[in-house]
């Protein structure tokens, strides 16, 4: 078909304004400071999405000084002029991006970085920031009061960061929604042993110190990696079933507990094996350092860490994080019911199993022992606001929820949905709404009243 002069002439004016259109789109532009989680705005940022993270870290007791090196493997998701990476105080002294010296600027807990050459949408390059100074620990309400990141020990550091405290030790890209793998390396005065996500890749001494190296092979969301560091004593094997497993025990807490970690670990493993869906990684475990300051334990990932915190129920609580937490992470920060809710209702299932207390009873008990007056009633649990997002409302509520949709779907179709739940979103990010559309597919029915009794509105539900 033949054009006219004035069709050709039009036709030609058409793709110059789209190429124009094109052209404006690709432009580089800085990556924005955050992801935008209503909870922690400037967390995470904008423009690409992690893929590796080598870290190496040496950290010396006496002074409290970490030195340390982290290679950021990325993948441009924008055409980037400029991008940032969340660090909180370390002084950084040189920052490189593809091998090319890069200019950075600090803006509060944002690190600007502006390379030589733009960043291309699509490409894979790689940021090394080298850094250092004295890690400080941070605090408020979040955490019951409790300090948490970076926290000194009498022999060492022990290293739990949940929700925002993993910049306070290397510069990332600080949210959960943007998972990558790891390997870490941990150089420590010899005789105390670095203790890291993943399976040991190798250990050894050179001079007056210590060398191990970690892989977590798996994606991870930041806040779960560690890097604590003591004298421990360790113990490896495998559980039942053959999942690999390392305790690490400060020896200062070795005759004063009074559960087997290492055996509760293996079992508990395997038992959330059969009921949640495989294990999800290489290797299971537990750190238990003599940090009783810190207040809580936290679900870092393959190894929990107990802060003196030893008993099964913990434990228990831990490990159910492995799959709900860690490997089907939160999307944004307000839907922390889905690692809470979930790792709460484990214990409650744990007791079940154990023959002590059905998870009818758990409920019946945690519900009634708050009247409706109580403040617990008024926190409403997928949305609890950034200050109480550890609110004992968010643990027991959560799980009351679970109880709530088990009694109305029924046992076979609960736990088809647990394993469902975790097998779809592996490795992932997820939502509350996800899960409210998952439950009703996999049991035939409409669930909007249940979950809008339980999660979205206050006060105390009627049974």
């Amino acid at each position: 078909m033949a054009l006219s002069r004035s069709a050709r002439l039009g036709a030609l004016a058409t793709a110059a304004a789209s190429f124009l259109v094109v052209a404006a789109s690709a432009a580089p532009a800085p990556g924005a400071p955050g992801i935008g989680d209503s909870y922690f705005p400037l967390l995470g940022n904008g423009g690409f999405d992690a893929r590796h993270y080598a870290l190496d870290v040496a950290y010396n007791p006496d002074t409290d000084r970490l030195d340390g090196r982290t290679t950021l493997t990325a993948r441009a998701t924008q055409s980037l002029s400029s991008f940032d990476l969340d660090l909180q105080k370390l002084e950084v002294t040189r920052v490189e991006v593809n091998g090319r010296p890069a200019d950075f600027t600090r803006d509060g807990d944002e690190l600007h970085i502006t390379p030589k050459a733009v960043v291309r949408k699509g490409q894979d390059f790689r940021v090394a920031v080298t850094y250092g100074g004295v890690p400080e620990p941070l605090n408020g309400p979040i955490i019951f009061g409790s300090d948490y990141g970076w926290m000194k020990t009498p022999d060492g550091v022990f290293v739990a960061c949940e929700p925002n405290a993993a910049s306070t030790w290397f510069p990332s890209s600080d949210h959960p929604s943007d998972k990558a793998t790891y390997d870490i390396r941990i150089k420590a005065p010899k005789g105390l042993t670095g203790v890291s996500n993943g399976r040991l890749v190798s250990t050894y001494d050179k001079g007056g110190s210590t060398y191990t190296h970690w892989r977590e092979s798996r994606p991870m969301a930041t806040y779960l990696a560690t890097a604590t560091i003591g004298k421990f004593d360790v113990r490896t094997g495998r559980t039942p079933s053959g999942i690999p497993i390392y305790v690490a025990v400060d020896p200062v807490l070795a005759n004063s507990n009074t559960v087997d970690v290492y055996a509760v670990t293996a079992a508990a493993t395997d038992y959330w094996s059969q009921v949640f869906g495989p294990y999800p990684f290489e290797e299971t475990g537990a750190i238990v350092d003599d940090m009783p300051a810190a207040g809580f334990s936290l679900e870092v990932q393959s190894k929990p860490a107990y802060s003196a915190v030893r008993s099964e129920t913990t434990i228990v609580h831990e490990l159910a994080h492995q799959w709900f937490g860690d490997s089907v992470s939160v999307e944004r920060w307000k839907d922390i019911w889905l690692n809470e809710g979930f790792a709460t209702y484990a214990q409650w299932l744990w007791a079940e199993h154990q023959g002590t207390r059905s998870a009818h009873d758990s409920f019946l008990a945690a519900y009634n022992a708050r009247p409706a007056d109580n403040p617990f009633w008024q926190i409403t649990v997928a949305d609890p606001q950034r200050d109480t997002m550890f609110s004992s409302a968010v643990y027991q509520r959560g799980a009351m929820t679970l109880q709530a949709l088990r009694e109305r779907i029924g046992d076979k179709a609960f736990f088809r949905l647990l394993p469902a739940w975790t097998r779809l979103h592996r490795y992932g990010n997820a939502n509350t709404a996800q899960f409210t559309a998952l439950a009703e597919k996999v049991s035939g029915q409409k669930l909007d009243d249940l979950f809008q009794k339980w999660l979205y509105t206050t006060g105390r539900p009627a049974l």
